[in-house]
């Protein structure tokens, strides 16, 4: 089972880097200097656009993170009782990660796509202003999670 640790690494630290990276574009890049010069009737489809082709990558990540990250704790390095503690924390912030992944998809994303078909531009501005926010939040999950995956085990 170990030939497949490889694979398995490689995998998880792909998903990551997609999700982080992609948090990282959007929110420090793409929204501070393209997308906020934009006007609500532009800016906002625009954003529904960018969501809605990352968003299918981020469900990827969000499958695909937690059964390489099990596999190896209980294939490779023997269980939760063997593994220190910067997988445990990696394991509860990607939780954490998560649940506001989950949380931004079916809640204001789904509500600011409704606003936009229906022309409201101050609500749908305002869901967008929320995934904004808990973006942001994640993304600084994220970096932290990627710190103690890298050097967690050094500290």
């Amino acid at each position: 089972m170990s030939n497949l640790l490889p694979i398995a690494i490689s995998l998880h630290l792909l998903a990551a880097l997609v999700w982080v990276g992609g948090m990282f574009f959007a929110h420090q890049v793409l929204r501070p200097v393209a997308v906020a010069r934009l006007e609500p009737p532009q800016r906002l489809p625009l954003w529904i656009g960018v969501f809605s082709r990352f968003f299918p990558w981020v469900w990827l990540a969000v499958i695909l993170l937690p059964a390489t990250g099990y596999w190896m704790v209980f294939a490779v390095f023997g269980g939760m009782g063997a593994v220190g503690l910067h997988v445990h924390l990696m394991q509860g912030i990607g939780w954490l990660m998560i649940v506001l992944y989950v949380y931004i998809y079916f809640l204001p994303f789904r509500q600011m796509k409704r606003r936009v078909i229906e022309g409201d531009w101050p609500a749908a501005a305002a869901e967008l202003a929320t995934i904004r926010k808990v973006v942001g939040t994640n993304l600084l999950l994220g970096l932290l999670v990627v710190v103690i995956g890298s050097g967690g085990r050094y500290f």
